[in-house]
């Protein structure tokens, strides 16, 4: 439109029009074909790169084993498989607590200690997903800036994804590339008291429960079933005006776990008081986690509870593969929508329906 009332070539026209300059191109061409040209590593360098420490190929062989990708899992499991021989070497320890009990500020005073003595250490933090946009926030790395910048320390969080048993056997298999990789001591960190307790105990060796003073009646605020869990409970932010009722809430958690009755392992779980702001009671974790270790190998238990922990992720994982393969079936697919409808007009029992869909699945086979 403009073209018509300004004529370029028209020396009395007032309004002139410049040439303007040439914009680049938005898109680094080179980078994008030298990006999309990249190689993807085979296992076997995948296992080479662990075993040789380098960390971005672990972090992306860790990549690999949360991808959804079934090309990925399926190459995932082959390096895991190349990487067991070289696992199970550390010290797994799980820590949680409620939200604000201090876990990062804790695990980062414990781990720059570990690091400071030359222990290797990986922590893989469990990060909550929303559940309606299965998003995470993953600021673990953020709330740890001493020990992400640790050449000896690897921090990965990773997404709950609102499936807990899909945390665990991912999880389980992160502990074994880290330890391939030479990573003595691995912390998981939890999202907080709750059912994830539950998966994570069933993957390290030793389980600290830190708790607070004040915040609220201690021995009810807090389920049993994970208190029996804990091999030891620090009472956290002892310090200041804080540091008399923690000692207050230790003895009362001390009077409560005396009424439980003796852990198959034969370890009585010890209880005292911590601050990781003023690092008072940071040396005594470690120390009551060697002494566990120590006692519990001296025992047989670690090694019959880290057996036992092996045969559960065979039948987890087998339960995991059949239910993946019941929904995925095809006439399974095409049953189910109309079944839900069925039950949902309670024209048919949830458990005759859950029956007849097995019996179909089955009898396709």
């Amino acid at each position: 439109m403009y073209d018509k009332i300004i004529d370029k070539n028209d020396p009395h026209q007032n309004l002139k029009i410049h040439e303007g300059i040439e914009q680049p191109d938005q898109i680094n061409r080179a980078f994008a074909q030298t990006f999309k040209a990249k190689r993807q590593l085979t296992v076997e360098e995948y296992v080479k790169g662990i075993l040789d420490g380098d960390r971005t190929i672990l972090a992306q062989a860790i990549t690999l084993i949360e991808s959804s990708l079934f090309a990925h899992r399926e190459k995932a499991q082959q390096i895991i498989e190349q990487c067991l021989p070289y696992a199970g070497k550390s010290i797994r320890v799980g820590i949680t607590g409620v939200p604000g009990v201090g876990k990062s500020t804790t695990i980062e005073a414990l781990g720059t200690m570990l690091t400071q003595k030359g222990h290797k250490l990986a922590v893989l933090a469990i990060d909550p997903s929303s559940e309606k946009t299965k998003g995470s926030i993953l600021g673990d790395k953020t709330r740890m800036e001493t020990l992400a910048n640790d050449s000896n320390a690897f921090i990965r969080p990773s997404p709950s994804a609102g499936s807990l048993g899909g945390v665990a056997r991912k999880t389980r298999e992160i502990i074994v590339l880290c330890e391939a990789a030479g990573f003595n001591v691995v912390f998981v960190e939890t999202v907080g008291v709750g059912q994830s307790e539950v998966a994570v105990a069933s993957m390290v060796d030793f389980f600290l429960l830190l708790q607070l003073a004040n915040a609220g009646d201690e021995l009810q605020g807090i389920k049993r079933g994970i208190m029996e869990m804990a091999d030891a409970i620090s009472i956290n932010k002892a310090d200041g005006d804080n540091k008399q009722p923690s000692e207050l809430a230790a003895t009362q958690y001390r009077n409560a776990l005396a009424l439980f009755p003796p852990s198959e392992s034969g370890w009585q779980p010890v209880v005292f008081t911590s601050s990781a702001y003023t690092l008072e009671g940071i040396d005594t974790i470690w120390n009551i986690i060697q002494e566990y270790v120590t006692k519990t190998k001296a025992n047989g238990y670690f090694y019959n509870k880290r057996n036992a922990q092996n045969l559960r992720i065979l039948s987890e994982t087998i339960n995991y593969h059949l239910t993946e393969r019941f929904y995925n079936d095809e006439k399974i697919k095409a049953l189910l929508e109309n079944t839900k409808e069925l039950v949902l007009a309670n024209k048919i029992s949830a458990y005759v329906a859950a029956q007849n869909l097995i019996e179909e699945y089955l009898g396709s086979k």
